[in-house]
């Protein structure tokens, strides 16, 4: 068996889909854009540094899907998938999740970003397997604010991913060849756990570690591969 893991922003996107979708939000005047960039550019530097307080960055992003009712969220992530997210889509990423399916893959998007987001940008790009940091519901469906279980974050993502597996009655030594595609610095763990780690369009700190590794190098902005 065959194991292909994607993460999604800077990988498969030329862009962030947290920033995207908070983007738009500034656009229909939902989010205030001078208190939100402040915000985020903090959290932002927080994530470049390893230092991110990941659940506080998650009370931040989710806080605005508890002010409106589920249909007007969800004909607004439309509106956003198709305006802001598919003009994002790399084109060698897509090639690269297409060759892995024709290679008998099993292709899993793992991505720290909610699945309030990235659910659809999933099934954009074709990918029915998701792990990513599960927004918490109430019972009559609407967003709670928080997120529930372990967030698909650093090591959250290696434990998400056994949890995957488990529930399918598998385990990773099944598997003969395990890719991980990723930009950031942040997912080295569970890169350093599979045997085919691919740093795309890497940040600098991942992009010496997996050359001092002899891991593949891989830009999807610009079609080759180097190790």
């Amino acid at each position: 068996m065959k194991l292909a893991l994607f993460d999604l922003d800077h990988t498969l996107l030329n862009g962030d889909s947290d920033v995207a979708w908070a983007d738009y939000l500034m656009d229909r005047g939902v989010l205030n854009p001078a208190i939100h960039r402040a915000q985020s550019e903090a959290f932002y530097e927080s994530y470049q540094k390893g230092t991110l307080d990941i659940q506080a960055w998650l009370r931040f992003q989710l806080e605005p899907l508890t002010r409106y009712p589920l249909e007007t969220l969800y004909e607004w992530r439309q509106e956003f998938i198709e305006a802001n997210i598919r003009p994002l889509l790399l084109e060698d990423g897509i090639k690269t999740i297409e060759r892995h399916r024709a290679e008998g893959a099993e292709v899993v998007m793992v991505t720290a970003t909610n699945d309030f987001v990235t659910e659809p940008i999933a099934g954009l790009l074709g990918i029915t397997e998701l792990i990513a940091t599960q927004a918490e519901r109430a019972s009559d469906g609407r967003y709670t604010g928080q997120a529930f279980g372990t967030p698909s974050f650093r090591e959250g993502k290696i434990t998400r991913l056994h949890e995957w597996l488990s529930k399918k009655g598998r385990a990773l030594e099944e598997y003969s060849s395990v890719w991980f595609y990723s930009d950031s610095h942040n997912d080295i763990p569970l890169l350093s756990m599979v045997n085919h780690p691919v740093a795309v369009n890497p940040d600098a700190t991942l992009l010496k570690h997996a050359r001092e590794l002899g891991w593949t190098v891989a830009d999807f902005k610009q079609e080759g591969l180097s190790t």
